[in-house]
């Protein structure tokens, strides 16, 4: 595996593909790689001859300089995975070699998708990330790129970001990747203590419990999200959201809507957990909708 600290020594080695005619994947990480990346690596090589994987820790998509500050850096740690797993190059700059002015002065704003859920909980969060994924985009020019579905906004709001600004690039979107419990793989699951670990799973299981009670029918959605609030934060959680929407925009779904998704996120200790479960209704398209699905006005 090759290894490359500069956009120059990128486009090199990106460049030289391209001239033998290779189709080239991106998958932009921020390192202390787990099963859930490695996934997504995986899934790149099906899909192109060559797959570059990026570890950067972008300052710009933290909205609390201490998360910053803790966020893991396990560089050579993660180099070794990528390289067992086929990896071709390895992307890492330095902070300096992306923001060669101390910080993007461009910046990208993607509206809608952005102002709810993860988007009102982190302000100037995903104006980081779809400022930094611009530039890697340009950095690397690849034909696809492989995101976890675990971050489903932020999937979202990549789409939206290549279809208005016209990146030639394939998103691809990989489902989430789960321990044997159900907890959905993720770096900041290195934050749960012990105890705070066997409690984790009851997160994705209060998500399972919420769709179920759906599918067998009921239909008061804010006392669903409500009642699961309340289970998660018997089980000594601080849920910052828990939201049934569509899944396609996020939007509040209407009484035709069938592709839906429940997204929560919740603190346990230290760790800040966020989890979704995509869900679909029964009925086909064209059947006489359900009773409409009660809202909150």
């Amino acid at each position: 595996m090759r290894r490359a600290a500069t956009i120059a020594g990128l486009r090199e080695a990106v460049d030289a593909w391209r001239r033998q005619g290779m189709r080239v994947a991106l998958v932009p990480t921020m390192g202390n790689l787990h099963a859930g990346h490695l996934a997504l690596v995986a899934r790149a090589r099906e899909l192109a001859d060559r797959v570059v994987v990026s570890v950067f820790v972008n300052p710009l998509q933290f909205d609390r300089p201490d998360d910053l500050a803790a966020y893991p850096r396990t560089l050579e740690q993660d180099a070794a995975a990528l390289d067992a797993v086929g990896a071709d190059l390895l992307f890492a700059p330095a902070e300096r070699e992306v923001y060669p002015a101390g910080g993007s002065l461009t910046r990208i704003e993607v509206e809608g998708v952005t102002a709810v859920l993860e988007g009102a909980a982190r302000p100037g969060h995903f104006t980081g990330v779809a400022t930094v994924v611009a530039k890697l985009f340009n950095m690397a020019q690849p034909d696809v790129a492989v995101f976890g579905e675990k971050d489903w906004q932020q999937l979202l709001v990549i789409r939206r970001l290549v279809a208005d600004l016209d990146f030639p690039v394939v998103i691809e979107g990989l489902p989430t990747v789960r321990e044997a419990d159900g907890l959905a793989l993720s770096s900041r699951n290195g934050y749960l203590a012990p105890e705070e670990r066997q409690r984790a799973p009851r997160l994705y299981a209060t998500l399972v419990q919420l769709v179920e009670a759906l599918r067998a029918g009921e239909d008061d959605i804010p006392r669903l999200e409500a009642q699961a609030g309340e289970a998660l934060e018997k089980a000594g959680f601080r849920p910052d959201y828990i939201s049934v929407r569509r899944a396609a925009d996020l939007a509040l779904p209407g009484p035709a809507d069938r592709e839906l998704i429940v997204l929560a996120a919740a603190w346990l200790g230290r760790a800040r957990l966020i989890d979704n479960l995509p869900f679909e209704l029964s009925g086909a398209p064209g059947d006489a909708p359900r009773e409409g699905l009660k809202q909150a006005h």
